[in-house]
């Protein structure tokens, strides 16, 4: 997809917030998968999924010298930001001031896995021009992660055959109830720039905060989100184990 092409004519630029303060895996942005830092893997990702410019918005500055040094883009961001939206909004006001960019990709860190098909298919819900955030879900197909609290779940109004809906809450408890499939959320967001100015002065929310899901706040406050439904659920790397399967996935044997 061309920049040209994108649905509505939209801008977008893909900012990934990075930082070393991780409590299971410490330094994980500079874990090394096959001699390069796991924040490039993601980087070539989203540079592969050919959306716009690609920026990791980093808490420290040894991120920032290590993309810059692999022939990344990085601009450093206060360290002290609450959350990776604040970090990717600081980035983009900083590196785009004249707003040239309408849409902005949220691309976590620790996705080094992900298939660039996806981060392409974030921009589709964005079609309809009521929607404030994109985002997208995979099908589960293993019964154990439905109740596994770290597997964030999505409740998606798909009607019939669609694949984009409107998502009506997150939850890390199996929902809706019932007979039909449960969706798991991919942390993958594509906010209006105007959507995310608002979603960053909110306050946290109730639900927000007892769930452990930022993505609450925006709807309690009656932001539209909208998910699509992929194939694919890319690893998150969050502990030994799961860099252990990252770096198996992406050898150049499996690739």
């Amino acid at each position: 997809m061309t920049p040209s092409s994108h649905p509505n004519s939209l801008h977008p630029i893909v900012v990934i917030p990075s930082r070393l303060a991780a409590t299971r895996l410490p330094r994980k942005p500079l874990a090394d998968i096959h001699g390069r830092p796991m924040i490039m893997h993601v980087w070539q990702r989203a540079v592969e999924a050919d959306l716009g410019p690609v920026v990791v918005a980093a808490a420290d500055r040894e991120i920032a010298d290590a993309v810059t040094a692999a022939g990344g883009h990085a601009v450093l961001t206060r360290p002290e930001l609450a959350s990776g939206s604040d970090r990717v909004f600081e980035a983009v006001e900083m590196i785009d001031p004249e707003r040239r960019h309408d849409v902005v990709v949220n691309l976590q860190g620790d996705l080094p896995t992900l298939d660039p098909k996806a981060v392409r298919a974030v921009l589709r819900p964005l079609i309809d021009t009521s929607v404030d955030i994109a985002t997208l879900v995979a099908p589960i197909a293993d019964p154990r992660e439905r109740d596994d609290e770290n597997v964030v779940k999505a409740a998606v109004a798909f009607a019939g055959a669609d694949t984009i809906g409107p998502a009506l809450y997150f939850s890390r408890s199996p929902i809706p109830w019932g007979t039909g499939p449960t969706y798991h959320h991919i942390g993958l967001y594509a906010f209006r720039r105007t959507s995310l100015a608002r979603f960053v002065r909110l306050a946290p929310g109730v639900l927000e905060q007892r769930e452990r899901l930022e993505q609450l706040r925006a709807l309690e406050n009656g932001m539209r989100i909208a998910a699509a439904l992929v194939d694919t659920i890319p690893i998150g790397v969050d502990t030994p184990t799961d860099l252990d399967r990252a770096r198996d996935l992406l050898s150049p044997a499996q690739r």
